[in-house]
């Protein structure tokens, strides 16, 4: 495996690894040591945290900015990082590897991988995070949210784990949807051998669409089972792909995906945000609900559509409008960072 470190003092503002990748965001990290979700105010730990990428061939299609390298399109690729130090300057250690999967598997990562040009692209690593901050709405739920959560970022996962991520989260704690991935994982991902332990990389499309609504319900799926086995089959037999909504004006790159069977507008928001790189795009879950009563009631009243429109509003950053789709313009630019730190603040307080 390849290795190496970055210095968050070279970065356009602080990091806070723990809280980005156990804020509900994402849901492909383990923590080495098991204690993944432990804490519910996650954030300024040292642990090492560890993911199979799956080969994602759909990728290749998005924007170039938004793309991760080539090489992961074509292979599974093994990434560990940790974060030592502050938030404003520490460091991320990472390793790195390829793999070059056979028959005979598990088979071990030999071949030699970027892990900063990954671990730049999942994380964001190329955000300024300080701009951010000063165009976000300056409201003292968000300033709180801020100041307790400085540091952590909006991932930039694969469209398709992320995709049956949220499929799954529907009714669900963000740990239990976190076992549940680990679950898909180990029974229907790709086994890579790391020393004496064996990681799996998330299922591929066809890996899923192979799978029977009972074989998923007994990973725990419940009723979320067949919305899972017919999105991974649209995807496998080249119906559809989420990485095809990438590049769209944002209201319809969210209509795109709920195609796709068991996505509504709440779960194809959290793609857009947390994959396809829509800043703007504010997942109105329970949590933001929650807010939007006690905070923001002015945003409240309309359908999901409407509200959804009234709070980027609210919450994003007063920029200049372009034609960039990716929320990085306008009034509703980074509606999508303050919604990822109002939620993880709610949960954290309140559960």
């Amino acid at each position: 495996m390849e290795s190496g470190h970055l210095d968050i003092a070279d970065l356009d503002g602080p990091l806070d690894l723990q809280s980005t990748l156990e804020s509900g965001q994402t849901y492909l990290w383990e923590r080495a040591d098991g204690e993944d979700y432990t804490e519910l105010a996650a954030h300024g730990g040292d642990g090492w945290y560890e993911t199979v990428l799956p080969a994602s061939p759909g990728l290749a299609r998005l924007p170039d900015r938004h793309s991760l390298s080539t090489e992961l399109t074509q292979r599974p690729t093994v990434l560990r990082v940790r974060q030592t130090g502050s938030v404003d300057d520490g460091r991320l250690e990472w390793e790195a590897g390829g793999v070059d999967v056979d028959e005979e598997g598990p088979n071990e990562p030999t071949e030699p991988a970027d892990g900063e040009a990954l671990l730049t692209h999942l994380l964001r690593l190329d955000d300024d995070l300080n701009a951010i901050y000063d165009a976000t709405d300056h409201e003292p739920l968000i300033e709180q949210a801020i100041e307790r959560y400085r540091g952590m970022r909006v991932v930039r996962d694969p469209p398709f784990p992320c995709l049956v991520s949220f499929i799954c989260s529907a009714q669900m704690r963000v740990a239990r949807i976190h076992g549940m991935q680990r679950s898909l994982r180990e029974s229907c991902g790709t086994p890579v051998s790391l020393g004496d332990r064996t990681l799996h990389a998330f299922p591929t499309p066809e890996a899923l669409a192979d799978c029977t609504e009972a074989d998923l319900r007994e990973l725990g799926l419940g009723y979320r089972a067949p919305y899972v086995q017919r999105t991974a089959e649209m995807v496998a037999e080249g119906e559809d792909d989420p990485a095809d909504a990438g590049g769209k004006p944002y209201e319809e790159a969210r209509a795109h995906l709920t195609r796709f069977v068991g996505v509504g507008d709440k779960v194809a928001d959290c793609v857009l945000l947390f994959s396809l790189g829509y800043l703007q795009a504010n997942p109105l879950d329970t949590w933001i609900q929650t807010a939007i009563e006690e905070y923001f009631s002015d945003c409240a009243g309309g359908n999901y559509d409407e509200t959804s429109r009234a709070l980027r509003k609210r919450l994003g950053g007063g920029l200049p409008e372009t034609d960039e789709v990716f929320g990085e313009s306008g009034a509703e630019a980074y509606a999508g960072y303050a919604q990822t730190y109002v939620f993880h603040l709610l949960r954290s307080d309140r559960s």
